[in-house]
């Protein structure tokens, strides 16, 4: 099936080899020296809570400092989701990350989309960029990340975003990093509703005015809310494997991903970190079937709502629906 991701982080996506490899490069060791054993390590199915969960970036951080390490990561990420039958990916990471070993945050983006355009060139997948930020970091450097990928959003940046520990931190306290991007006709979005309740939404919707919310899988909790972003069209990216590895949900199977669907709210589906949740975006959309109960028109409603948020130009945008939208009429009996 012709899919599209719209939520993917670059630091949670690696392959384990290419970690073995990186590491041994840079003079790094890893926790495991066998590529299964690293990923079995690497794969968060026991952690307690979100910062559990993000501890797992530690080890691959370490070893995304240089921009050869970044280009290669970044090209190899377009490789696996063309094999995973996505025409289009929405990449996201926080360039201060990456700069420990001497990169600049505008060198960091430049190799990463480096990587991404030689994957689109070669394998099909277009692929954009989106710049983070974390929470939990001063709202200046949030600005500097803003202001970032504002100066590449005409070379494939997309979007900025915020991430990171939002039980202690809220968006709100970023609003000026949202702004700028936004009055420089970026596109934004949000982690929200993951580790925090509906109050946590509100501050993305309301503080940040972002069009998108990454996660979003605790807005129901207030169904005003969730009237709300069905009735204004606001797009959830939602995970749900992730979600039931941070304890945003007590199971997968009462992920509401199925419920928001039925009710009208735009739901994508997507992988958060290929890595680190161990999931490709097949396995989550066979996961969401087995578990979820989606139908194959279901699937095909979820692509075509993350072709129709992608944070793409226009024409491009338009384009992308067209051609996605044929192919799952021709081969999925999609009806729109």
């Amino acid at each position: 099936m012709p899919k599209a991701e719209l939520h993917c982080h670059l630091d949670g996506s690696l392959r384990p080899e290419t970690m073995l490899d990186l590491a041994r490069e840079h003079g790094i060791t890893l926790p495991r020296q066998d590529p299964g054993e690293l990923r079995s390590y690497m794969c968060a199915n026991n952690v307690s809570d979100l910062g559990d969960y993000l501890h797992r970036f530690d080890t691959t951080i370490s070893i995304l400092q240089t921009a050869t390490a970044l280009e290669r990561v970044a090209y190899e990420l377009v490789q696996d989701a063309s094999r995973d039958g996505l025409r289009y990916i929405e990449v996201r990471n926080a360039p201060h990350l990456n700069i420990h070993a001497g990169l600049t945050v505008d060198e960091v983006i430049e190799a990463t989309m480096r990587g991404l355009a030689r994957g689109e060139s070669e394998f099909g997948t277009i692929a954009r960029f989106i710049t983070c930020s974390l929470r939990h970091w001063a709202p200046a450097r949030s600005l500097e990340a803003a202001q970032a990928a504002v100066r590449h959003k005409n070379s494939g940046v997309v979007g900025f975003d915020l991430a990171g520990a939002e039980a202690e931190f809220s968006a709100a306290d970023h609003a000026s990093a949202f702004a700028y991007a936004r009055e420089h006709f970026l596109q934004i979005t949000c982690h929200a509703g993951e580790a925090a309740g509906p109050a946590s939404v509100e501050a993305a919707l309301f503080d940040c005015n972002v069009s998108r919310i990454g996660h979003g899988v605790r807005a129901g909790e207030e169904p005003a809310l969730l009237d709300y972003i069905r009735d204004t069209g606001i797009t959830l990216e939602m995970c749900p494997t992730s979600n039931e590895q941070t304890h945003a949900v007590a199971s997968y199977a009462q992920h509401p991903l199925k419920r928001y669907l039925d009710s009208g709210v735009r739901v994508t589906i997507n992988t958060d970190s290929r890595l680190i949740s161990g999931v490709t975006l097949t396995d989550e959309y066979v996961r969401a079937v087995n578990e979820l109960g989606l139908t194959i028109a279901d699937l095909c409603h979820c692509v075509m709502n993350a072709c129709e948020a992608a944070f793409l130009p226009f024409t491009e945008r338009a384009a992308l629906i067209a051609s996605v939208r044929a192919e799952l009429e021709r081969d999925w009996g999609y009806k729109a």
